[in-house]
């Protein structure tokens, strides 16, 4: 092959998607507010008056950064090291503990969705802005260890969502040799962003989550759907647009 032609086939958008990162809790599972319940205890632990201005503004930022690690987002609640660290590790025991009761269940054709990708030819990694413990349980309460290709959360890949790491491990692990051959599936902005700073060539918001589509498509999503039981049909449209 020539160098003009090498160029040229370089610049080729790849024809095939051939990874999906996919989301957790908002996108493939919900928790019926568990997490908003263990983030609330975490901060009284941490010595915030609940239903005080700063409990509530505390809060409204953690909603506000759904998907982001949940370390990062201590760290930013409180300035002391000790007081994030220790808040985190009460909003993982507590998440832990609400879990369960049986709390976590699948999103409507989460499963089948997943199961039809991997079928399809398709990799697929379950992400998380969970530590790996809290990840491992939730797959494990609803029997999807195993489901996926890959899970990753952000202490596997340096740092969490909005940063695009998780993806770039997911390619770097999975062995693909274009990052347009990714597509990134979530419900918050920090999804649709980390998917845009990765180079993925679909970035697909799901509204069974955090985020309206507004805010999805602001933060860079492509495509916004109403839940991940329609991303086969999406993904098809997607591949017969690039053939």
């Amino acid at each position: 092959m020539t160098g003009d032609a090498m160029t040229r086939d370089a610049h080729q958008t790849p024809n095939r998607l051939r990874l999906a990162v996919v989301d957790m809790v908002g996108t493939t599972i919900t928790d019926d507010g568990r997490t908003d319940q263990a983030m609330s205890r975490a901060l009284a632990e941490a010595g915030v008056e609940p239903g005080s201005s700063r409990f509530e503004s505390m809060l409204g930022y953690a909603r506000d950064t759904m998907g982001f690690s949940k370390m990062t987002v201590f760290s930013h609640l409180f300035s002391d090291a000790a007081v994030a660290e220790s808040a985190n590790k009460v909003f993982e025991k507590a998440y832990d503990e609400l879990i369960e009761d049986g709390g976590v269940r699948p999103i409507p054709g989460a499963e089948d969705a997943i199961l039809w990708m991997r079928e399809s030819g398709m990799q697929v990694c379950l992400a998380t802005g969970f530590g790996r413990h809290t990840q491992n349980m939730v797959l494990e309460s609803l029997g999807w260890m195993g489901l996926a290709d890959l899970s990753l959360c952000p202490a596997d890949a340096g740092r969490g969502r909005p940063y695009p790491d998780m993806i770039l491990t997911a390619v770097l692990a999975l062995d693909l040799d274009d990052v347009r051959e990714v597509a990134v599936v979530g419900d918050t902005s920090s999804d649709m962003l980390s998917g845009v700073r990765a180079g993925a060539s679909l970035v697909a918001g799901v509204l069974t989550g955090s985020h309206s589509e507004a805010t999805l498509r602001a933060a860079g999503a492509n495509v916004v759907v109403d839940s991940i039981k329609q991303l086969s049909l999406l993904l098809e449209k997607h591949e017969a647009r690039h053939f």
